[in-house]
C-alpha cells in the first residue's frame, strides 16, 4: 500500500515538472527577446552586431588567427617591420611631437571653421587601402556639404585612369558639394590633417603613397598594385612632382618607384620638397592647369 502511494506520488511530481518545464519552454518561445535600442527607442540591431564583430575578434587574437574580423585594421608587427624601417618610424613620430605645438591649434581652428560653417560631423572617415592591401578607415577634415553626391567623382576618377590626363581636381572648375572654405582647405592639404592620427597608429607615414580608395584599388591593373608595397603617406615623390599636373599613370609609376627605393635621404628631401609644393598646389586651383592632352612625362626629382 505505502509503495503505491509512493510510486503514485513520484508520477505526480514528474507530471508537475513537466508542466512547468513545457510552461518555460512556451514562455520562451513566445516573449519577444530584448534589444538595445537608440536614444529615440528605436531598435539598434547594429549595436549587437557590432558586440558579436567585437567578441569575435578578440577571440582571434586570443587564438592567434592571422586574418582580423574586422574590415579596418592595421598591419600587424612583423608585417610592419618589414615595411617600415626604424628610422621610418622614428622619423613619424619625432616630426608629429616635435611639430604638435604646431599642428594642433591649427587643426583646433580648422575643426571650429568647419563646425560653425557646416552643419554635421567635423570629420570624415572612409575606408582605405592601406599596406599590402589592407584596408584602414582614414580620417580627414569633411570638406564636402553632408549627404553629398559621391558618384560624380567617382565617374571623374574613372575617366582619368582611362583617359591618361592630368589628375586635375574637380575643385578646380568649382565644385558645389564643397562646404565654405573647403576648395582652400583642400589646395593646401589642412583637411588631411587629422591623418596624423594614422601615422600615430601605424597605419600611414608621414612619406608615402597616397592612399587609394577601395573602388580605385579594384581597378588597378596588377602591375599597378605594387604601389601598396609601402605605407601609404601624408606626401609622397608624387605630392611634390607635379600631382595635379601628372596623369594617374605617372602616379603609379612613381609610387611603384619610391615602394622599391625607399631611403632615409629620399624621405627627407620630399618632406623638405612638401611645403614649396603645396604652395605651388593652391596657386594652381587659383591658376587653373589646362586640361587639352596628355602632359609630357615630367623629370621626377629624387
Amino acid at each position: 500500500m505505502s509503495q503505491s502511494l509512493g510510486l503514485q506520488g513520484q508520477e505526480k511530481r514528474e507530471q508537475i515538472m513537466e508542466g512547468r518545464t513545457s510552461e518555460v519552454q512556451k514562455a520562451n518561445r513566445e516573449a519577444p527577446v530584448d534589444r538595445v535600442a537608440s536614444g529615440d527607442g528605436e531598435e539598434a540591431p547594429e549595436v549587437t552586431r557590432f558586440l558579436h564583430q567585437l567578441v569575435t575578434e578578440v577571440a582571434r587574437v586570443h587564438r592567434g588567427d592571422s586574418e582580423p574580423s574586422f574590415p579596418s585594421s592595421p598591419c600587424s608587427r612583423a608585417e610592419l617591420a618589414a615595411a617600415l624601417p626604424k628610422w621610418k618610424r622614428f622619423i613619424d613620430l619625432a616630426v608629429v611631437t616635435l611639430l604638435f605645438p604646431v599642428w594642433l591649434p591649427v587643426m583646433t581652428l580648422v575643426a571650429l571653421w568647419v563646425a560653425v560653417t557646416s552643419p554635421g560631423p567635423i570629420f570624415y572617415r572612409q575606408p582605405r587601402i592601406g599596406f599590402k592591401g589592407r584596408r584602414f578607415m582614414l580620417v580627414k577634415f569633411r570638406t564636402m556639404k553632408v549627404n553629398a553626391e559621391t558618384h560624380i567623382h567617382e565617374a571623374y576618377l574613372e575617366h582619368l585612369i582611362i583617359s591618361d590626363r592630368p589628375m586635375i581636381k574637380l575643385d578646380a572648375t568649382g565644385d558645389p558639394r564643397l562646404i565654405l572654405g573647403g576648395k582652400f582647405l583642400r589646395a593646401t592639404g589642412l583637411d588631411e590633417l587629422p591623418q596624423i592620427f594614422n601615422v600615430l597608429k601605424g597605419e600611414m607615414s608621414l612619406v608615402g603613397p597616397r592612399p587609394c580608395t577601395v573602388g580605385e584599388f579594384e581597378r588597378y591593373a596588377p602591375e599597378q598594385r605594387a604601389r601598396v608595397n609601402a605605407l601609404p603617406g601624408l606626401t609622397g615623390l608624387w605630392q611634390v612632382n607635379g600631382k595635379n599636373r601628372t596623369t594617374f599613370r605617372q602616379m603609379i609609376e612613381m609610387d611603384i618607384f619610391y615602394a622599391r627605393n625607399i631611403s632615409l635621404s629620399l624621405d627627407i628631401k620630399i618632406i623638405l620638397r612638401t611645403p614649396p609644393a603645396i604652395v605651388g598646389q593652391f596657386f594652381d586651383t587659383v591658376r587653373p592647369l589646362p586640361r587639352s592632352g596628355a602632359q609630357p612625362t615630367p623629370t621626377v626629382k629624387t
